[in-house]
């Protein structure tokens, strides 16, 4: 079953999804070589708390943190630790909320220090591939549609997608249906009905598509060490084009003043 929004409900979403992006913003302002994910974990916590709402991860499945922080091979479900940021390390930030009984739910890769061009490049086609399947995410399309213009443009830069993780519905539970996996085919899979909102997530690697899970039950890397890119948007699906709840305006302002 699909659940579709009210656009009353479509506006809290909005609230919880922006307060994401503010979040992530902050840990724009801070992400340099030399501090911990740790660190970042506890800023990003006190920040939301500081706009009364909580942090959507914390104790979810036992999650132990705020934010899942993924450095280079690392896929998605990294732990903050007392890992020091290295000066060429990226790291995908996956941040949740719950804020008056609905989530936000959004990731960022970010570069730290000086990254190479094969990993900008990289972070580029992921990004590409986010906005790609959000064009797609319209009223009377099916969800292999967004799945297919992720997978193409992906492919297209010569990266592999990640199979195993997808995206998902979002609401008043972190995950509800339908999945949105990030490869497929057009036409295919449930379709489309305006109201419903959906977390569109790419998981985009530099090598092969392969990923392990770590002993400690979450962290998911790449099988061949290889670096990983993830950027995800909060949408409401649109008669005429997708409502993107979640925005990156906010990052972008504080990464271009560096």
């Amino acid at each position: 079953m699909l659940n579709i929004k009210t656009e009353e409900q479509i506006e809290l979403l909005r609230s919880s999804n922006q307060l994401v992006s503010k979040t992530l913003a902050e840990m724009a302002k801070i992400i340099r070589p030399g501090i911990t994910t740790l660190e970042l974990d506890r800023v990003a916590e006190e920040f939301i708390r500081d706009h009364k709402a909580v942090p959507g991860f914390k104790g979810y499945n036992n999650f132990p943190n705020t934010l899942c922080t993924s450095v280079n091979d690392e896929v998605v479900h990294g732990i903050p630790s007392n890992y020091i940021l290295q000066d060429g390390d990226i790291i995908s930030i996956d941040c949740g909320v719950l804020l008056e009984g609905y989530y936000g739910d959004s990731a960022f890769t970010f570069p730290v220090g000086e990254v190479d061009d094969e990993k900008r490049r990289l972070m580029k086609y992921t990004r590409e591939s986010l906005e790609e399947g959000v064009k797609q995410a319209i009223a009377g399309n099916r969800v292999g549609d967004i799945s297919w213009a992720v997978q193409n443009k992906a492919e297209s830069g010569g990266y592999s997608v990640v199979r195993e993780l997808v995206g998902h519905g979002l609401g008043r539970n972190l995950h509800e249906s339908p999945e949105i996996p990030n490869y497929g085919k057009r036409g295919r899979g449930p379709k489309l009905r305006k109201g419903l909102v959906i977390c569109i997530e790419p998981m985009i690697n530099m090598g092969g598509r392969s990923v392990r899970q770590m002993k400690d039950g979450w962290t998911v890397r790449t099988a061949d060490g290889k670096p990983s890119a993830h950027f995800e948007y909060a949408v409401a699906v649109g008669r005429n084009k997708a409502d993107v709840l979640t925005t990156f305006k906010y990052i972008d302002e504080e990464l271009n003043k560096i």
